[in-house]
């Protein structure tokens, strides 16, 4: 079942009497519980993929459909009731708000989908437990490691139960072993069930995954099957 289908997708952006072409004729599907890397050099369209992917910009020519939505008709209010309730974002630098524990961190999108303070509660500590954070619940983030920061936002992206988990770099401002251990818990959401779309600029990352898709200068260079695909173990 096909989550997300991209055909002939690019983006302009008008700079000065310039126009500068980020996507050409971007064409792709996304199957449901696929665990696909999207990767490329600086200035290769990949952020602005990621973006169009995670409803946070829309394409100038060319259609994205979203399950079967056509996302670039939707209002602004539209996209952003896909981003909340759809949408799992992982972030390199973590975007937790530093007054407030991990649980209330946590509970942040259900908190804007509206549901009753018992109930988004319970779910947030549910999620910080299957992260591995069921001691820290109560901690801010300058009370946790970067590795279990990023296990917070891991937690966030997975409370709304997403149709999808995108990570941007989430690796990039961890040290090599927090690195891993953050992928051992990525492979673990994937056999869980759920969609991940991996943007890196790492090769050893991108390994990780079922699929990488390649870009360069703004076209998909190529879209391939993992052949070795590197399986960490499970600690």
């Amino acid at each position: 079942m096909n989550i997300i289908t991209i055909e002939h997708i690019s983006k302009v952006y008008n700079v000065g009497d310039t126009d500068v072409f980020a996507l050409r004729d971007v064409s792709l599907t996304i199957d449901k519980n696929e665990y696909v890397a999207i990767m490329g050099p600086s200035g290769s369209g990949k952020s602005t993929l990621m973006n169009m992917l995670g409803c946070l910009d829309t394409p100038s020519g060319g259609k994205y459909d979203f399950k079967g939505k056509n996302v670039s008709a939707m209002t602004d209010n539209d996209l952003a009731s896909i981003r909340n309730k759809e949408i799992g974002f992982v972030f390199q630098t973590f975007n937790l708000l530093s007054r407030s524990d991990a649980l209330h961190n946590v509970e942040l999108p259900l908190i804007y989908a509206g549901l009753p303070a018992h109930e988004r509660r319970e779910r947030a500590k549910q999620a910080l437990v299957d992260v591995g954070l069921e001691q820290r619940i109560h901690h801010k983030p300058n009370e946790l490691s970067g590795g279990q920061r990023q296990r917070v936002a891991i937690a966030r992206a997975l409370v709304t139960s997403p149709s999808i988990i995108l990570a941007d770099e989430p690796t990039g401002n961890l040290d090599s072993k927090t690195g891993e251990e953050i992928m051992i818990l990525f492979n673990h959401i994937h056999e869980a069930g759920n969609t991940i779309i991996l943007v890196t600029h790492e090769e050893y990352i991108a390994k990780h995954a079922d699929r990488i898709i390649r870009l360069r200068d703004g076209y998909v260079h190529s879209d391939e099957k993992v052949t070795d695909r590197y399986i960490p173990e499970y600690k």
